[in-house]
């Protein structure tokens, strides 16, 4: 009898525990469960979040709102002391959507961070929020010590649609990625813009030295699951693992863009703007794109007269970013704004991604207050409805020392005649000259006479009349100077070019449109 009641009372206690376990197990919360949440959502219409607001605070205008701040000893996780807080921002007219926001303990269970109005000093603005419900919050930033000890910077902000930024060391905030951009570029009606919906935010451990944000996405034709594992630094990365679903019953997506990344540029070298004091205003300089096949590409930017949309073809994609190569304060002149602090991000793909192409957008911008920029990768094949599409990415949110190629790169990139002789300029109407600086490993150890040669091409409506390459000894870099002419000067022109010597290809390849002036600023 005993033995029984011993082997009953251990069969009690296996079970109990099993059932402990399983509670625990389904108490945890985390990528897959998300994405469990995002299948769901997408065999489902979708629907709209309610952007109700209280009257008194849908009519605050944009110094209103900037008066509401989160105040910081409310910051989530700041009572323990961790390395990371997090702090959230206000919904209003400019940020309408509610967002939900939850809190992740270790063991992955899931407790709701609720709007609260002491939270907020609403600063001069006399509101009463007396008789407001649970409004939810606009978004979140996540604060660290990216600097050093005495203070916790901004390091990570997601706010609005799905858009998020980071910063590293010394960084200012400059351009934004997005989680998922929709016929950005060819769908037959306007570009959708999805939206993270829901947060969890995982508590960071006391010696954390990364940080954990989970996400759901949502849009009329799409839904999406992702962790963010963002790990500070002087090259802050965000690593992204997606999972994204397509609805069934709705228009085809024509373009899906993987990993978008979006910035400003209103003038530069390239572009001068006159009346502006200041040489250069942009957050991005060029965009550039390493083919699996070991290609590299730079795209100085533009601001055109009229959108402006271009692709790179690949078969694969090792990584794609716009940059901000310039980093020299001369170069802006700027006390202010600060441009060359602005992050470059490079996009490096975790896993192979297949054939696809590097989508560029371009639209005019008439001042630095408006994004006029849009990169991302467009994959050769959807994925059915309902089908998963699986990926994974790191962003690289880079200052002074930034990905390169491995030769040789573009220093700058300037369009224009110097002094042309009277008897010659009957000659060069018509034609487009830039000039071209470039340095790198690849140049360094070259004499000053070398025989080094520009290897330049144009498209059908260009013909190339002068391609020249020599050594610059007042910066110690190689020139090019390439002088092209449009056959029929209404349409573009797609230039490419690079520096070889010998069999030896020495520089990224650098390629450009010339607009037609109509086209251009």
């Amino acid at each position: 009898m005993g033995d029984r009641r011993t082997t009953w009372r251990s069969w009690l206690v296996l079970v109990g525990a099993t059932l402990l376990a399983c509670t625990a197990q389904a108490q945890a919360w985390g990528f897959e469960q998300v994405a469990q949440l995002a299948r769901e959502r997408a065999a489902r219409p979708h629907r709209t979040a309610p952007a109700d607001l209280p009257a008194a605070l849908a009519a605050l205008d944009y110094d209103g709102l900037r008066d509401i701040r989160f105040g910081p000893d409310r910051a989530l996780w700041r009572d323990a002391q961790l390395p990371f807080e997090a702090m959230f921002f206000h919904r209003g007219r400019y940020h309408p959507e509610p967002v939900r926001i939850h809190a992740l303990d270790a063991a992955g269970r899931v407790a709701d961070v609720p709007w609260r109005r002491a939270d907020f000093d609403y600063g001069k603005n006399q509101l009463d929020t007396s008789g407001w419900p649970d409004l939810g919050h606009a978004g979140f930033r996540i604060h660290y010590p990216l600097n050093g000890t005495a203070y916790k910077d901004e390091l990570v902000v997601f706010l609005g649609a799905s858009y998020f930024r980071a910063l590293g060391a010394g960084q200012q905030y400059g351009l934004s990625a997005r989680g998922l951009a929709i016929d950005t570029v060819g769908g037959s009606g306007p570009e959708e813009f999805p939206r993270f919906s829901e947060f969890w935010l995982q508590r960071p451990a006391a010696d954390a030295r990364e940080v954990v944000v989970l996400a759901l996405l949502e849009s009329r034709r799409a839904t999406g699951a992702y962790r963010f594992t963002v790990r500070p630094g002087q090259d802050t990365a965000v690593q992204v693992q997606a999972r994204l679903f397509l609805r069934a019953g709705e228009p085809p997506v024509a373009t899906l863009g993987i990993a978008p990344l979006t910035s400003m540029f209103q003038h530069g070298e390239n572009q001068p703007r006159p009346g502006d004091f200041r040489p250069e205003v942009h957050d991005s300089d060029g965009l550039m794109v390493a083919s699996a096949t070991g290609e590299w590409l730079w795209r100085p930017l533009q601001n055109p007269r009229t959108p402006v949309a271009t692709s790179f073809a690949l078969p694969g994609l090792r990584g794609f970013g716009l940059m901000q190569r310039d980093r020299a304060y001369a170069s802006y002149e700027d006390g202010e704004a600060r441009y060359e602090r602005r992050p470059s991000a490079w996009v490096r793909p975790l896993g192979d991604w297949g054939p696809g192409r590097v989508e560029l957008l371009q639209l005019p911008t008439p001042d630095e207050t408006h994004d006029n920029i849009a990169a991302y990768w467009v994959p050769a094949r959807l994925p059915a409805p309902g089908e998963p599409l699986d990926l994974a990415y790191e962003i690289l949110w880079q200052g002074d020392t930034q990905q390169r190629p491995p030769n040789g790169w573009t220093v700058q990139s300037r369009r224009g005649q110097g002094f042309v002789r009277p008897e010659d300029q009957a000659a060069l109407a018509g034609t487009v000259q830039h000039v071209v600086d470039f340095t790198g490993p690849a140049l360094a150890g070259l004499p000053a006479d070398a025989p080094v040669r520009a290897v330049a091409t144009a498209d059908a409506n260009g013909r190339i009349e002068q391609q020249l390459a020599y050594f610059n000894p007042a910066s110690r870099s190689w020139r090019m100077t390439l002088r092209v002419r449009p056959l029929d000067p209404a349409r573009p022109v797609e230039l490419r070019a690079f520096l070889q010597h010998g069999n030896d290809i020495l520089t990224e390849t650098w390629t450009q449109l010339v607009l037609p002036d109509s086209a251009a600023r």
